[in-house]
């Protein structure tokens, strides 16, 4: 079983700020989450890349894991393209 990462303990572990590190992580889930519907679907990056109105070059890059200035609404858009909805839980810290 995968163990979860929280955005703090990333952040901790990476120095960058808890902000940082929940954007860190919510981005990745929301790739994973693109990358199973693409597979699912037999979308290819050019047609993923169209449906967002991206570059292919840009969702070739997000989709393997570049997240260095990848915006959230970039990831969204991906979301929308393959076909699915994001939703957000908030919940006060421990």
């Amino acid at each position: 079983m995968k163990k979860k990462t929280s955005g703090v303990g990333l952040a901790a572990k990476l120095g960058i700020s808890p902000a940082r590190g929940m954007e860190a992580v919510i981005k990745a889930q929301l790739i994973s989450a693109i990358l199973k519907s693409v597979d699912e679907q037999r979308l290819t990056h050019a047609r993923l890349a169209e449906r967002a109105k991206l570059p292919r070059s840009a969702v070739t890059g997000i989709l393997s894991g570049s997240l260095q200035r990848v915006t959230i609404d970039r990831v969204l858009r991906l979301v929308e393209a393959a076909g699915l909805v994001a939703e957000i839980r908030v919940k006060r810290a421990a």
